[in-house]
This record gives C-alpha cells, structure tokens and sequence, in this order.
C-alpha cells in the first residue's frame, strides 16, 4: 500500500524533494547534489535517495520501505529518451515511478496544472508551454555547451571568455575581472586548470558574480541584457500569439526580471508553485491513470 507520495526537481546544481502523505498532507523537504541524467543514471538515483532520506529524518519519521512510496520526478536530462529508460529500468524498488522533463514538471507546478508557460533559468535554461487542449511544447533545453542560453553555465561561459580577453589585454579589466579571476584561480595558469576540470555547474556559479557587478560594470550589464534578449525569444518561440501567462522559474527567474525587455514583462506573472510541487501533481495524475485502466 502506497503511504507517501515524493516529488522530485532534479537538475545540474542540485536536487529537491518533497514528501507528502497519499491523503495530501505535505510531510517535509530534502535536498542533494545534482541528478541530471547526464551525471550518470547511478548518479542521479543515489542524489534523489539521499534527498529522500534527508527528508524523512528532517521529519523525524523513519525512511519507509521503498514499495510503500509512489515517487515524480522532473529531471534534466530525460529528454534523452535512452537515458530516461535506463532510469526508470534502475528503479532501486519503488511502488510508483513516473518520470518526466523537469520542465514539464515546472509548469505544471507553476500554473497548478492549468494551461500557461514557463521559462526556466538556472544552471541551464528551457520553456514549455501547457496549452488549453492538453498540448504542450519544449523550446530550448538543448543543453550546455551548445544550447541553454540565459541559463547560468552560458552567462559564466561569456564570463570566463571576458576574463581571457582581459588577461590578453584584448579587453579591459576592472572589478569585475578581477573578481572572475579570483574565482577561477587567480592567474593565467589557475585560470588554465580551472577550464580543465569545469563543469556546467561550475560555469554556472560564475552567473552570479556578473549579476553582482550588472549595476557597476557595462560588460556584465551587457552580458545579462543579452541573456534577457534570449528569454525573450524563447517566449516567441512558445507562444507568438501572446496570450497565455509565462511564469518564471528557477535560481535566476527573479534576478533576471531587470533585464527583460519591457514588452515581455508585461506577460510575466508569479509561480504558483515549483517543479518539485509539479512532480508531486504528477505522480498524482500517473496514479490515478493506472487506477482508471486496471478497472477497464
């Protein structure tokens, strides 16, 4: 008998759960490290594990055996359909597993299931659009380095190539430099070992030390104007007829809103809840379903 159901974020800097009761009551949260598919489907599952398990001692309640949980997840990386399969193949015994992009996830969270879109910023970057007839459409997604744009690995990958510039007295440097540099090594032959062994995540934290000196420095002002250039044509591309409400999401959502062009402004509204809460309606919906089909 399922007893709790768990909704799952999981992306490239971390990974979020929430517990609550089959019955709805919201039981408590958890986090770890990423779980994106493409840090390996091991990965990804002992991430959720151990956010799972941080939430049931934060609630003071003992981890319940695996098939009395019904778990959602929305996890970057599924889009790749041969990773997905390989992760719910992993399933380590849970009752219930659905599994779904954590942009779908998020727009079902930040519309409570009702049609509207979203545009994701953190780590990476991607929208999806729920429409009225049940239809819905991812934009972006692509992933770092080729895709992602406005996300924060893409913003730091525009930072990291100002500060080599700097360094090579193609550009000029200032405070803002210096503080990239700091963060990257120090020095030419730091800065070398740090492109070494960069991760996504890694790139991605350098987003907010151009967020830090946007006000004072016109390179990093520029750098966010472009990415709030790219939110703006990925809301084009989901929705050219204007007409359904676009709700910002993830770590860089809010820091973003100043660099938005005003006409895109204008649609944004407020999320009415995260992935996390999307991937608990999802499990929902994916319980419901085989209820319905093994009494046909």
């Amino acid at each position: 008998m399922i007893e709790f159901l768990i909704g799952v974020d999981g992306g490239g800097s971390g990974t979020r759960v929430r517990v609550a009761e089959a019955g709805g009551a919201l039981v408590a949260e958890g986090s770890a490290g990423p779980s994106a598919l493409l840090h390996g489907i091991g990965n990804a599952w002992n991430a959720v594990e151990q956010a799972v398990a941080g939430a049931f001692a934060r609630a003071g309640t003992a981890l319940p055996e695996r098939a009395r949980l019904a778990i959602g997840l929305g996890l970057a990386g599924v889009h790749n359909r041969q990773w997905a399969a390989q992760f719910i193949a992993a399933n380590p015994g849970y009752a219930a597993v659905a599994l779904e992009t954590d942009a779908y996830t998020t727009v079902l969270g930040a519309h409570d299931g009702a049609p509207g879109a979203i545009i994701a910023l953190g780590t990476g970057s991607v929208g999806e659009i729920l429409c009225a007839d049940g239809s819905r459409r991812e934009v972006g997604g692509w992933g770092f380095p080729s895709g992602d744009e406005a996300g924060g690995a893409w913003i730091g990958l525009r930072a990291i190539n100002h500060v080599q510039h700097v360094i090579d007295g193609r550009a000029r440097g200032g405070a803002f430099a210096d503080a990239l540099i700091a963060a990257c090594g120090g020095d030419r032959d730091g800065i070398q070992a740090w492109l070494a062994n960069a991760s996504q995540t890694r790139y991605a934290q350098l987003a907010r030390i151009v967020l830090a000196h946007a006000g004072s420095n016109d390179t990093a002002r520029d750098m966010l104007l472009e990415a709030g250039r790219q939110v703006a044509l990925i809301a084009a591309a989901l929705d050219n007829t204007g007409t359904l409400p676009i709700a910002l999401c993830g770590g860089l959502g809010e820091p973003m809103r100043p660099f938005l062009p005003l006409e895109l402004l204008e649609r944004i509204v407020s999320p009415q809840g995260d992935s996390a809460a999307g991937a608990l309606r999802l499990v929902r919906q994916h319980l419901a379903d085989t209820a319905a089909a093994a009494q046909e």
